[in-house]
Order: C-alpha cells, then sequence, then structure tokens
C-alpha cells in the first residue's frame, strides 16, 4: 500500500470518529437539557405583544367544514393546559387535529421529561366529540388515571395526563 492511501485512509478514519463523538455529545446535551421549546408567534414574525392565548385565539379560523359537523350544544371550545410547564396555556378547539409532544411541530409543544417527540393526539370525530389517542408513546397517555390503548372519547373536563403535564377540555 503506498504511503498516500494509508494517509487518506487515517485521515478518513479520523473524521468517522470526531463525528461520532459529535453526534454522541449532541445526544447527551439533548437529553440532559430537553429540546428548546420556542414560541410560534416568534417563528411567524409576531411581535409579542399579547399574551400566547390572545395569539392563538386571534388567528384566522380554517376552511369550515360541511355543515354536518358543527359544534353541538355543551361541547368544548378550548383546550387548557391545567398542570405543568405550560400551565395556564388554552388552545382554541375549531376542529383541527391537536398534537401533544416534545417534537418542534406539535400544536402542544410539551417540555416534559416523560413526554415523547410524537406523545398523543385529540381530534374530533364525525359526531362532534373529541377523542384522545397514544400514538406509541413510553410512558403512556391518561385518562381520568385510566391508561389508554384506544382512541377513547373525552369527557368535558375529565384530565388527560402526559407525564407532569395535566390537558383538560372545557367550554
Amino acid at each position: 500500500m503506498s504511503e498516500l492511501t494509508l494517509t487518506v485512509m487515517r485521515l478518513g478514519f479520523l473524521a468517522v470518529l470526531w463525528l461520532f463523538v459529535i453526534v454522541a455529545v449532541q445526544v447527551i446535551r439533548s437529553d440532559l437539557f430537553g429540546t428548546r421549546v420556542t414560541q410560534r408567534a416568534a417563528r411567524r414574525g409576531d411581535t409579542g405583544s399579547r399574551p400566547p392565548q390572545q395569539r392563538q385565539q386571534a388567528q384566522p379560523a380554517p376552511r369550515q367544514q360541511p355543515q354536518n359537523n358543527r359544534q353541538r350544544r355543551g361541547s368544548p371550545t378550548k383546550l387548557v393546559v391545567a398542570e405543568g410547564s405550560l400551565a395556564g396555556t388554552t388552545v382554541a378547539l375549531q376542529g383541527q387535529t391537536i398534537t401533544l409532544g416534545r417534537a418542534h411541530d406539535s400544536t402542544i409543544v410539551l417540555d416534559d421529561d416523560y413526554a415523547s417527540s410524537r406523545h398523543a393526539r385529540i381530534y374530533p370525530d364525525r359526531d362532534g366529540q373529541w377523542i384522545v389517542e397514544d400514538l406509541g408513546s413510553t410512558n403512556g397517555t391518561y385518562l381520568d388515571r385510566n391508561r389508554l390503548t384506544t382512541p377513547t372519547p373525552v369527557p368535558l373536563g375529565a384530565p388527560i395526563r402526559i407525564g407532569k403535564t395535566v390537558i383538560e377540555l372545557r367550554k
């Protein structure tokens, strides 16, 4: 083997070794410090002069579904984070699917050590009820102290627990 080939192989091996070290450090850092939670309004260019609850409600409503998908009387109109690091956060229910987890593209980004990247989702069914579904999370999603194994209708005011975070549907 020529000296040049041996030097190139050594440099290649060194580069792969450093790449491995950098990736390992990033994984350890994300485990220690968690994911960075960013304000959605800040990404859209909002100045942030209004509180998060008002910013969420001030968004334009999505295109409405056909007339048979209207909200019934007594059905929830908002999702409220009752406990956890996001306590007090409110999301208006407008017929869209709400995703919960640590991923940055989730509707509600949970900064919770017990939450998965894509932990759960809450969505309306055809009858106007809201359904909660665990998306294969490690630590589970609980509705009224019962671990979810199948998509389950959510009664008004029933606590949905994901780690240290508790979420409720309210009028």
